[in-house]
């Protein structure tokens, strides 16, 4: 189906909707933190059992989204007129207990699943055994050719084990280090996720990679990386095509004892790994063992997309975005809860979304179109949203910009608002100048390290040149009214220490919103400002999705020229 048949499609399905269900003057047209509590109550209850994409849940959500935007007014924004797209997927479960033994002269070490180890899969394989696996330990494991920079030299990983240190050769690097600066000081960079270790693994055919944890420069401590151990859930042809036969964490005290039988010690070699002249290296008289039983299930899940076509320029595309998705079914907590509900994680960014939309709707069209995309399984490593960049409804050279709400903070007003990943693209500066228009200013997250700018949904658009903006609860502590910042940062203490991807994310009516409506009017001021100016916000000097952009502008341009 053609763009522009799609859009005339979704105009007049627009304007059918407006007929069925106008939205009168005398609904309001400001945020409030009563339909957000109230669209999270029911999207966290035990009846949408943890939203897992392929299950029960996931059905209940969907329609649960569809009916909220069909009540607004909005129009479906998917292919041929439809709510969704569809995200073909693949769940693999390694069975416990697993066999998974180091081999030494020092006599064999069992690795167990959740305690020394967090071992999934994202390959089509149904057993995975093999015997005597080499082991290399390749240090952060960069390859990154603008720093002049190179972990692996000569060394081949075919067949291999590849054994990572987390995150990136600067984050622990002293001033006086050669590498100092080299990789963002603290920032992470992208060479810091996990996900990009595990991509150059794949890509130099390892049949393995191990992430050794670190709390501090994981962002997260051992229970979190441990959660889901096991299981993983991936585009089903993303999963057909890697190499690796397992991937996960290993406990820093299992990684202690790994490199003491290879007479290593681990702080020293993290120490070495910080040196432009590390190179990978195979152990010594240190190999793997596994015996993997892995259950697939394969299934379509869903994301949900709704449009509030433009009335003048429907082709320009405005996106605002939250994940639908949470945890599931897990081992009951220490209250004996089950349900992973995912209340601020992120039901409340989706609760955002929808405010955004009814308020959009009840002030009438603008002249770009807007499209609120709710995407599955960010859990699993960003899939509905990179499915949707894979293959997008809507043209990326004519996609505006993404906007995307991930974990509001629930402490109560603030006097700032928190910008995560500074120095990408011009919309930081909207953001800042709308701030002021608040009362508010910016204050850049203080856990850069943590690399949150690559773990939410913006980050599959930036990969594909649309300039995003994050709003991220936990990328600081928010100076609050009430409190300063010292509340602020105990807020996300206790959230993420207590509740991130725990039962314990769940709604409660002593939830202070008033922050949340902040930072959710804020996106609905930048919204709504871009969508009634011909402005296409430009990636910073330096950016490294800024030549990206600059590729689809030039045909953006040209396909312009070619209507004149």
């Amino acid at each position: 189906m053609s763009q522009i048949f799609k859009l005339t499609t979704c105009l007049i399905a627009a304007a059918a909707l407006y007929l069925v269900s106008p939205i009168g003057l005398a609904e309001t047209t400001a945020i409030e933190a009563d339909k957000l509590s109230s669209i999270v109550q029911t999207l966290a209850s035990d009846a949408f059992e943890g939203r897992a994409p392929g299950t029960p849940g996931e059905d209940k959500t969907v329609e649960f989204l569809i009916k909220e935007m069909t009540d607004l007014g909005i129009a479906p924004g998917g292919e041929d007129n439809a709510w969704t797209q569809a995200v073909p997927m693949m769940r693999t479960v390694v069975a416990s207990p697993i066999s998974m033994t180091v081999d030494s002269p020092f006599g064999p070490m069992a690795l167990e699943q959740g305690i020394s180890v967090s071992i999934d899969t994202a390959s089509p394989l149904e057993q995975v055994i093999a015997n005597d696996i080499p082991v290399v330990f390749v240090g952060f494991g960069a390859d990154a050719p603008e720093q002049q920079w190179d972990d692996y030299g000569d060394t081949d990983l075919s067949g291999k084990v590849a054994l990572f240190l987390v995150n990136d050769p600067d984050f622990a690097a002293g001033p006086d280090e050669p590498v100092a600066g080299k990789f963002g000081k603290r920032r992470m960079t992208y060479y810091g996720r996990w996900t990009y270790k595990y991509e150059e693994a794949a890509r130099r055919g390892a049949i393995g990679a191990l992430v050794i944890h670190e709390t501090e420069a994981a962002g997260y401590g051992w229970s979190v990386a441990a959660a889901g151990a096991g299981e993983n859930v991936t585009l089903a042809n993303q999963g057909d095509s890697s190499s690796l036969s397992f991937q996960g964490w290993l406990h820093n005290d299992a990684a202690t004892d790994l490199l003491a039988r290879a007479g290593h010690d681990l702080n020293e070699l993290r120490t070495l790994a910080r040196h432009e002249d590390f190179t990978a290296f195979e152990l010594e008289d240190v190999s793997l063992s596994v015996d993997l039983d892995i259950a697939i299930t394969r299934f379509d899940s869903h994301n949900v997309l709704g449009l509030l076509p433009g009335k003048t320029r429907p082709d320009e595309v405005i996106m605002v975005s939250a994940h639908w998705d949470a945890y599931g079914i897990g081992a009951p907590d220490e209250l004996g809860r089950t349900v992973r509900a995912g209340a601020n994680d992120d039901a409340l960014g989706s609760a955002g979304v929808l405010e955004i939309a009814r308020v959009l709707k009840a002030r009438g069209p603008l002249e770009r179109s807007v499209l609120f995309a709710f995407w599955t399984a960010e859990e699993a490593g960003l899939v509905g949203s990179e499915a949707y960049s894979s293959n997008p409804v809507f043209p990326l050279e004519t996609t505006v910009a993404n906007f995307t709400l991930d974990i509001l903070q629930t402490a109560g007003a603030a006097k700032d608002v928190i910008l995560v990943g500074k120095g990408q693209s011009e919309l930081e500066d909207d953001l800042a100048r709308l701030a002021q228009k608040q009362g508010r200013y910016v204050t850049e997250e203080n856990l850069p390290e943590n690399g949150l700018f690559y773990r939410a949904d913006h980050f599959s658009m930036a990969r594909v040149g649309v300039p995003v903006l994050l709003i991220m609860g936990i990328a600081g502590g928010a100076d609050l009214i009430e409190g300063g910042r010292t509340a602020g940062n105990q807020w996300i203490a206790d959230y993420v220490g207590k509740c991130y991807h725990k039962p314990c994310d769940a709604w409660s009516p002593d939830w202070d919103l008033t922050g949340a409506v902040q930072d959710v009017d804020l996106i609905l001021m930048l919204v709504n400002e871009l969508a009634d100016s011909t402005r296409w916000p430009e990636w910073k000097s330096g950016s490294e999705f800024k030549s990206i952009r600059d590729q689809s502008a030039s045909a953006r341009q040209a396909a312009a020229l070619d209507q004149t």
